[in-house]
């Protein structure tokens, strides 16, 4: 950060500091995680929702691996029923929620199980056009699948919106080391995905639009009705 240089170090290390703090507290801790995944394993989710992730070829990334992977985990201990990947082509022009159910189901999940959401833009939207989607589609129960800290980010957003009626499910990161070995990268017709059409959010919208975006301010309320 340029205006740091400014600074004195005494006031760059104080900044740092609450910038630390403040990103830690944004995250589920390793202790909340594991109650959350245990009780996620006393119920089953008809659907759980998964938030996407840029895509850039020729494979997909480790966030994006960690989130596919993760969702088989839940749906191979019977926590969830059916897997909704989320994501429009924002920053590159893939269809995020496509290219993730192509890899959930090149990876073993049966493709009846596994379901795709493309409009979203934001992580507010991931899990408001998928919480609405999922509801059209007959789902009753449904629940979030992600990493701690976007999980948890999440979590007052979707209790202010969806009135808490999605559960939170975040990596249990001692769950993902040991998964990590075996986490293959498969290869998927990655071009089925493309979005033929696709223009960067960077240029379509201003910054400004892009943060009431990401705070949930630009939902269109009346998608999947």
């Amino acid at each position: 950060m340029l205006f740091m240089n400014v600074l004195s170090p005494r006031q760059s290390a104080m900044i740092v500091l609450i910038i630390t703090v403040a990103l830690h507290s944004c995250a589920y801790s390793k202790k909340a995680a594991f109650k959350l995944l245990e009780e996620a394993k006393t119920r089953s989710y008809d659907i759980i929702v998964v938030p996407g992730v840029p895509f850039n070829t020729p494979e997909w990334d480790r966030v994006m691996r960690g989130r596919v992977y993760w969702s088989k985990y839940l749906y191979d201990l019977g926590i969830a029923k059916n897997i909704m990947y989320s994501g429009s082509s924002v920053y590159t022009a893939y269809y995020e929620g496509d290219i993730m159910a192509m890899y959930a189901v090149a990876i073993g999940i049966p493709r009846e199980h596994v379901f795709s959401e493309t409009r979203a833009e934001h992580s507010t939207e991931n899990i408001y056009y998928s919480y609405k989607k999922a509801k059209k589609l007959g789902f009753k129960t449904i629940a979030l699948a992600s990493d701690q800290f976007q999980t948890k980010t999440l979590h007052g957003f979707a209790r202010r919106k969806l009135n808490n009626d999605v559960g939170m499910i975040p990596w249990y990161m001692p769950i993902i080391k040991k998964m990590a070995p075996d986490m293959l990268s498969p290869k998927i017709e990655h071009e089925k995905a493309l979005n033929p059409a696709f223009i960067s959010i960077k240029k379509r919208e201003g910054f400004f639009k892009r943060l009431r975006g990401t705070s949930g301010k630009n939902l269109d309320v009346h998608l999947y009705e």
